[in-house]
């Protein structure tokens, strides 16, 4: 008799997700708050683009919801709040989905109480469902390898080799975030002068432009130095003058999202992951680190991590890389 096979129904969006706008919430008075609470992300929390246009999604698509329910999002309840949070759940959003957009509303409601336009705060007591744990991916050592050798100045030869300018710059700025952690924000707002080749170290502004400053070795620091001096008034082209440190082959300041395209596209050059991100060469960077005995302390501070139980998530993985080494090499293991 044959087995009856059971499938999983396709992933649905929320009832109905109105693509052309025929019910989105154009109340102005929650408009102009929410602009308001844009402009403090951006002003006051120093958020980058890239996190403020997702709040900027997670919030459109909350207020079309309140659209099609007859909610007043100014007025919402509690009860309100959580069949917003339990249509999600109906629908199989992702763990990581429901738990960013509740992330938003908590945000946009306790603003809202900041500033007086409003008295209670419906969403201060919901919450979202549990994330299962994970470790951060790392690259391997191979795959680092096989990825940094693929515009090194050198070639497999051994000798010099041709490079274009752009290749110079993919150099830099695959060194850079393998030798600093920084996020990829981070390198699209370096500035030329926040780079101190004399003293080998670079200067980084985190989330809330929180500053700190970070060794770069000598490898990285040669490999800037090339692009600055070769590479980067050439793809400038003439054009006025910036002091982003990243330009793109039109000229322009890299933005964040061209540098995570790039990166994608050195990553199915080496043939390793194509799952790989950019955010994955600061994992590798803490677990090195660490796996390097450096202390936990240092650790924090070069990445930039407010709280040092952000930071501990790499001594499980530096952990679980020995015992897959020790499970690899011993005789009897």
């Amino acid at each position: 008799m044959a087995r009856k096979v059971m499938t999983r129904a396709p992933k649905r969006p929320l009832q109905k997700e109105v693509a052309d706008d025929e019910r989105v919430y154009d109340d102005s008075r929650v408009t102009v708050l929410v602009d308001g609470f844009i402009g403090y992300l951006r002003a006051e929390r120093g958020f980058s683009e890239h996190t403020i246009r997702n709040y900027g999604v997670d919030l459109g698509s909350f207020l079309r919801w309140c659209a099609r329910h007859d909610v007043d999002p100014l007025n919402a309840t509690h009860r309100q709040l959580r069949a917003y949070l339990g249509e999600m759940d109906a629908a199989r959003y992702s763990r990581a989905t429901v738990n960013r957009r509740l992330s938003s509303l908590r945000g946009f409601y306790r603003w809202m109480n900041l500033v007086g336009a409003m008295d209670a705060d419906p969403a201060e007591a919901l919450s979202g469902p549990k994330r299962g744990k994970h470790l951060p991916h790392v690259l391997k050592q191979d795959e680092m390898d096989r990825l940094l050798a693929l515009n090194a100045p050198m070639g497999p030869d051994g000798g010099p080799r041709e490079r274009t300018p752009e290749e110079v710059r993919d150099q830099a700025m695959l060194e850079f975030l393998y030798a600093s952690g920084a996020r990829i924000s981070e390198a699209a707002n370096l500035r030329v002068g926040d780079v101190d080749f004399n003293s080998n170290l670079v200067k980084l502004f985190g989330k809330g432009s929180k500053e700190r400053i970070v060794p770069l070795h000598d490898l990285c620091v040669d490999a800037m130095k090339c692009y600055l001096d070769e590479a980067r008034p050439a793809l400038l082209k003439g054009k006025s003058a910036t002091d982003r440190f990243f330009i793109s082959k039109r000229g322009n300041p890299m933005s964040a999202d061209a540098m995570r395209v790039r990166f994608k596209a050195l990553v199915r050059q080496a043939g390793i992951d194509g799952k790989l991100t950019p955010h994955d060469m600061r994992h590798t960077f803490a677990t090195d680190l660490l796996d390097g005995d450096a202390d936990l302390r240092s650790v924090q501070e070069m990445l930039g991590h407010a709280s040092l139980s952000t930071t501990q998530v790499y001594t499980h993985l530096s952990t679980t890389r020995l015992k897959d080494a020790h499970h690899q090499a011993h005789p009897r293991a």
